[in-house]
């Protein structure tokens, strides 16, 4: 039974290796695809798959073949998996925890408004060589074709999504009219365009609205990072008895047998010898 450990980590090892090879065929499809959308996304894919890839491997080595050095090089970079995944998870939900729409009237769907997000948050989507991969990718996915031809009856009945929200109109509250354009209004009123190319794409709307995008699809996978540190504390457990019972093994000294050949006595153990004998010498 004291092999359990070692079974249970080289079959977890053994799955995680094989659902590594479809992560990095990903990486590796979307680094010949043209679309920057999916050019974006290759790197991290790349080395999550690699990363899993010899993890899993030097994990399912030490564990089935009772390789000490390759389960210690496993236990070292899940911890260092573990922490990293849990700074991750309090970094995500720091910088996601602000924002959210403000209600319009006699309308289904909400508004957005930059300031109301994170500082890290505002500075990455304001930097001109991030929001260009941003805008293509906005671009690329034709979102706003799909509300191209709504009437304002439509507006007003039908919901629709943070990006169009803020990317494929106008804010509600701007006023074209010849008396309205010489009063104060939304900056963004001013940056929105009818050209398809254009539109609002420049506007602070838009970038608010991929930031709740964003917010959103972080707090989804909030509770699978959260299980996933979970699982990854429970195998790193196991991986610790794992790599016990392998040095164990490497002495040829089963489980529950004294291990002890000889004892090494104090360093006054002598001395007091000396001293006992001296003294049944005198009695």
């Amino acid at each position: 039974m004291y092999r359990f450990s070692n079974t249970v980590i080289g079959f977890l090892n053994l799955f995680t290796l094989l659902a590594s090879i479809p992560i990095i065929g990903a990486g590796l499809w979307m680094a010949r695809s043209s679309t920057t959308c999916e050019n974006f996304l290759q790197t991290p894919l790349l080395v999550i798959g690699f990363v899993v890839l010899v993890v899993s491997l030097a994990g399912f080595i030490g564990a089935c073949f009772h390789v000490a050095c390759a389960l210690w090089l496993y236990l070292v970079v899940m911890l260092f998996l573990i922490a990293a995944l849990m700074g991750l998870t309090i970094f995500g939900f720091g910088v996601t925890s602000k924002g959210g729409g403000v209600e319009v009237a006699g309308r289904v769907y909400k508004e957005y408004h930059l300031q109301d997000y994170s500082p890290w948050l505002r500075k990455r989507i304001q930097d001109p060589r991030y929001w260009s991969t941003i805008r293509s990718c906005i671009l690329g996915s034709r979102t706003c074709e799909k509300v191209a031809s709504w009437t304002l009856l439509d507006y007003m009945q039908r919901d629709i999504s943070p990006i169009q929200s803020g990317c494929c109109k106008p804010p509600t509250a701007c006023n074209y009219n010849v008396e309205a354009m010489m009063m104060t209004q939304d900056p963004d009123c001013y940056r929105w365009n009818n050209a398809p190319n254009l539109l609002c794409y420049e506007c602070d709307s838009c970038k608010a609205g991929v930031l709740e995008d964003i917010r959103g699809n972080w707090h989804k996978l909030s509770v699978l990072t959260v299980t996933m540190l979970v699982l990854l504390i429970g195998i790193y457990s196991i991986g610790c008895c794992a790599f016990r019972n392998t040095k164990r093994s490497e002495t040829d000294y089963p489980y529950g047998e004294n291990r002890m050949t000889k004892v090494r006595p104090r360093w006054d153990y002598h001395w007091w010898r000396w001293l006992h004998d001296r003294k049944e010498q005198l009695y």
